[in-house]
């Protein structure tokens, strides 16, 4: 019987219970996939390195893991993509997949959470789902990564799904990226809008969301709009941690394209 992995990449958090989130996916990832053996790799060496030195526990890059499983003897190999969106941090990941083909029998990845029109949808309706019912006066807003990559578009098409399933006042952010805080502020000034739920669009609530978004440093999300009067209060919880997602990554991991 051939030796077959399940790699599962994300980009890591240095946040141990922000990492659940991981967990919980690579949990679901594993009871999908009961014929495969386990294992797991960050995309960040900054994080990778920082767990090494507070933790004592090492994770591999996907490139250092796999020169282990091919030395392993291992034939088939699926490569699960723990990614929001495919942009920088995903593109790194296939170019160092892509350098192994030819070393395993079979090699193939899964898309990252948003990949095609019914990833967003079935994204935005679990989150309509879970929100809490909004008054008159509240607004949602998440806050994703945001990215120079071309795929940063992506954001605008999860406020678009949300507004397709009737969400008049969710909006969505980002740190690096557009749409940004100034966008969310301008957008929330058109409506009679006092209280603003925070929560972040990421697998994880790790440091951009308990810093950036939930900080009481005046620059954070949560700052600013109390110093424009708004009230807030802040969901932490990574995407990563809610079924439904998790259910995307298995269907994208069961339709893994062969490198």
């Amino acid at each position: 019987m051939s030796k077959k992995a399940l790699m599962v990449v994300s980009f890591g958090t240095t946040y141990p219970d922000a990492r659940r989130a991981i967990e919980n996916l690579e949990e679901r990832l594993c009871a999908a996939f009961p014929g495969y053996d386990f294992y797991r790799a960050f995309t960040s060496r900054m994080v990778a390195r920082k767990i090494e030195k507070e933790e004592g526990v090492y994770i591999p890059s996907p490139a250092e893991l796999l020169g282990q499983l091919a030395d392993a003897g291992y034939e088939e190999v699926c490569c699960q993509s723990l990614h929001v969106i495919f942009g920088q941090e995903y593109e790194k990941l296939m170019e160092q997949l892509r350098a192994f083909r030819g070393r395993f029998t079979r090699l193939s990845a899964g898309a990252p959470l948003l990949w095609d029109t019914q990833d967003y949808l079935r994204l935005t309706r679990a989150l309509l789902e879970r929100m809490p019912r909004l008054a008159e006066d509240e607004a949602f807003v998440f806050m994703g990564h945001g990215t120079e990559h071309p795929a940063n578009a992506a954001y605008a098409l999860v406020e678009n799904c949300f507004r397709y399933q009737g969400a008049e006042r969710v909006y969505v952010g980002t740190v690096e990226g557009f749409p940004h805080l100034d966008y969310v502020l301008a957008r929330l000034s058109r409506r009679e809008v006092t209280n603003v739920h925070l929560a972040p669009l990421m697998i994880v609530a790790g440091d951009h969301a308990q810093n950036d978004l939930a900080g009481e440093e005046e620059g954070s999300w949560k700052s600013r709009l109390e110093s424009e009067g708004y009230g807030t209060e802040v969901h932490l919880t990574g995407l990563g941690e809610l079924d439904e997602v998790a259910d995307i990554f298995i269907d994208h991991c069961k339709q893994a394209s062969p490198l």
